[in-house]
């Protein structure tokens, strides 16, 4: 059966999402995490993406970032590539560690872009790892919350505040982001979401960006 096409948007923005085949751990300790960080940042400057924010959770990846003149599929075969390679000389293993093809989820507007985030860092909270987003050492919260550095701070900040990331990246109790349903069940409408993102964020232009 042929795979479907990926859904591009104008803005250039996905949230990545990668995993371990078979579900199976790809993180084993703090050394794995940092490589992998490593080879992100290390490609940002052969590939020229920028990233929004990320969390790594044991068995699978979560990434914000913008597409530079590389493609993803490329971008993530050399991702995947250096890290396997290191990976599998450390644990001498072969073969495949994340599943054959990533997920990707078109970021189209400054609303869907506020939620992306605040669900990236809410994912240590709502897995049980920390109470506190902060408190988790490998997602880009604390770059929001302190100082930047694997994440491209300039340009988020065009469309929502380092403010409005911690405040709601802080919040216990989050819908799906993927989920409208469950919104509208709760008796918020999108045009009240709206006027709230406005409200909060440094730029006016919620439909696009």
């Amino acid at each position: 059966m042929p795979r479907s096409a990926r859904k591009k948007t104008n803005s250039g923005v996905y949230h990545i999402m990668l995993r371990g085949i078979n579900r199976q751990q790809i993180f084993e300790d703090e050394e794995d995490n940092q490589f992998f960080l490593k080879t992100v940042r290390y490609y940002k400057s052969e590939c020229d993406y920028k990233i929004l924010a990320y969390c790594l959770m044991g068995n699978h990846v979560h990434l914000l970032l913008k597409e530079g003149e590389v493609p993803l599929e490329l971008v993530f075969r050399h991702i995947g590539a250096r890290f396997v390679y290191w990976y599998n000389k450390k644990y001498y293993r072969v073969g495949h560690l994340f599943q054959d093809r990533y997920k990707s989820e078109a970021v189209d507007n400054i609303i869907y872009l506020n939620r992306t985030i605040q669900y990236i860092h809410q994912n240590p909270v709502k897995a049980g790892l920390v109470i506190k987003p902060e408190d988790y050492p490998y997602s880009s919260f604390k770059e929001y919350l302190i100082r930047p550095d694997l994440v491209d701070m300039e340009y988020v900040e065009q469309f929502v505040s380092r403010e409005t990331v911690v405040l709601s990246g802080r919040e216990q109790e989050i819908n799906d982001y993927m989920n409208t349903d469950e919104i509208k069940t709760k008796g918020i409408t999108d045009q009240q979401v709206k006027s709230i993102i406005v409200n909060m964020t440094v730029c006016n232009d919620v439909m696009s960006f």
